[in-house]
This record gives C-alpha cells, sequence and structure tokens, in this order.
C-alpha cells in the first residue's frame, strides 16, 4: 500500500492516509510523511488507504420493459474520504462488492421500467439515478462516488440483429421515396422537354411551308412575267413535276433499300399536282375565313 515501517517509525506516502492504533483500538488518522510510534505504549501502524480515485467496472444483465435482456457495463469511480478514512477502513470487508451489489440494485429495480430504445436514449438518466442512491449509501461507510458512467448498453444478439434489419428497411423506404420523386421530376421534366420540341418542331414546319410557299408564288409570277402564253396553272404543273422528279433522284440516293416502288407515269404527276394546288387552295381559304 506504499509504506515504510520499523519498530518505531513507519511512512506514509503522498495520495495514502495510514490508521493508527493502540492496544488494537482506532487512535488516529496519519497523514502523508513520516511518523514515529511507541511500540511500548501499544501504538502502531494498522493499515493504510489510498485516496486517489479508483475505478470499477460492473456488468449487468437485466430485462427491459419490453421484454429484451441487455448487458449494462457501468465504471463506478470512487474514492476514500480523507475525513472518514477510519469508517472506510473498518466498516466494510470488501468494498467493491458492496458498490457492486448496490449498482445491482438500483439498475435491475430502474431499467425493466424502460423501453429498449427509452434506454439508449435516457442511459445518462440511469447513471444519474445510480449515482445519487449510490451515494446515499456509501457515503456513510467512508467512501465517496465522484462519477458513474453507462459505458456500453449490449442488447441480446437477436435483437441487435433485428434493430438493424429494422433501421435497413427504414432507411431503404426512405431512399424509395426519394427515388421516386427523382424519377417523377425526371419524367415531367422529359415530358416537357418533349412538348418543347414538338412545339419547336411545329413551328419549324410551319415556316418551312411558308417558305416553300412564298417560293412557288415568287417562281409562278416570274415564270409568267417571263415567258408570255403561259398560264399560273402550266407554271405550277411544270414546278411540280421537277419537284417530283427531284424527290425521286433525292429518294434513290438517300434510302438504303435497293428496290423502291413508286407509282410514275403523266397520271400521277397530275394527280399530285392537282393535290398540290387543292391543298394550297383549301390552306388560303381557311385563312380567309379566319381573317
Amino acid at each position: 500500500m506504499g509504506n515504510t515501517s520499523c519498530v518505531f517509525c513507519a511512512c506514509v506516502e503522498q495520495a495514502n492516509i495510514g490508521v493508527v492504533e493502540r492496544f488494537g483500538r482506532f487512535e488516529k488518522l496519519a497523514e502523508p510523511g513520516l511518523h514515529i510510534f511507541n511500540p511500548f505504549l501499544g501504538q502502531y501502524l494498522a493499515g493504510i488507504l489510498s485516496t486517489r480515485i479508483s475505478s470499477l467496472d460492473v456488468r449487468i444483465e437485466t430485462k427491459t420493459k419490453d421484454n429484451v435482456f441487455v448487458q449494462l457495463l457501468c465504471s463506478i469511480q470512487y474514492r476514500v474520504v480523507k475525513a472518514h478514512a477510519d469508517d472506510a477502513f473498518y466498516e466494510l470487508q470488501n468494498p467493491e462488492e458492496q458498490i457492486q451489489a448496490y449498482v445491482f440494485d438500483v439498475v435491475r429495480a430502474l431499467v425493466p421500467r424502460m423501453n429498449l430504445d427509452d434506454l439508449f436514449e435516457q442511459k445518462g438518466e440511469v447513471a444519474k439515478a445510480v449515482l445519487e442512491e449510490l451515494g446515499k449509501v456509501i457515503g456513510d461507510y467512508g467512501f465517496s462516488i465522484e462519477h458513474i458512467l453507462m459505458v456500453d448498453i449490449i442488447p441480446d444478439p437477436a435483437v441487435r440483429a433485428a434493430m438493424n434489419e429494422i433501421n435497413a428497411a427504414q432507411r431503404l423506404q426512405l431512399a424509395s421515396v426519394y427515388k421516386g420523386e427523382a424519377e417523377k421530376i425526371l419524367q415531367v421534366k422529359r415530358a416537357e422537354a418533349e412538348a418543347e420540341s414538338k412545339y419547336l418542331g411545329g413551328v419549324g414546319v410551319a415556316r418551312q411551308r411558308q417558305a416553300i410557299t412564298d417560293g412557288l408564288r415568287e417562281n409562278i409570277l416570274d415564270f409568267s412575267h417571263k415567258v408570255e402564253g403561259t398560264s399560273a396553272k402550266e407554271v405550277m404543273d411544270l414546278i411540280m413535276i421537277t419537284q417530283y422528279f427531284d424527290t425521286i433522284k433525292d429518294l434513290g440516293n438517300s434510302s438504303k433499300n435497293t428496290t423502291v416502288f413508286i407509282p410514275h407515269g403523266p397520271g400521277h404527276v397530275r394527280d399530285i399536282a392537282d393535290q398540290i394546288r387543292n391543298g394550297l387552295m383549301e390552306a388560303s381559304s381557311a385563312q380567309l375565313n379566319v381573317e
């Protein structure tokens, strides 16, 4: 315990307290330093106690309110009170066992009234309750409880696996919700982009047709002025035939097919020209009705 003694003297080291007896009866406490004793008067050093903070780890197995068996690991930090070192020396045969018994009693009375989730959230409250109850009792025996730490809470392995599965399922559910929202946004944006693309495509086709119509009108008027005796219908037929042959040429150059069957003949060309002319006239009539 850190003391040096002989027949007439003893040395009590720093952070220790000595217990002096006289003929087997407690006489006084010896502070750190060298002390002279008179053995002829029955005076001697009975023992030395450390006043440093000691740590005691206690493992407690108990059951929660929702019938889950858990193990709690508590760390109790305690020390001997100098003024009452004689009580600590004489009252308790084994202080660590006594402290452990009181911790068992308090924890097993408190934890069964709590659910497992509440125990994890309020483990500080459990440590505080143990500190209050233990401090009241152990203080009468010359000890002071400095701190109590709830180091770990260990449920049954099957319960831990179930808790992990529940947590994983909840996270997967949350991830599915976020994924669904993301897909919804992508679909909305895709639909908006498709609608915008169709609108712009329609605008482009309308402008293209307007440009074709304006070009045909200018070609017909220019041809009629330069070539006397021609009517607008004859010029239109000539332009349609020219475009018809240009279309066949482009189709033959760009198509991947080796053989293309196309109705061909003067009658078909005339029919195409009539269809285009009728379409232009109907479009012009519809525009005038709208105006």
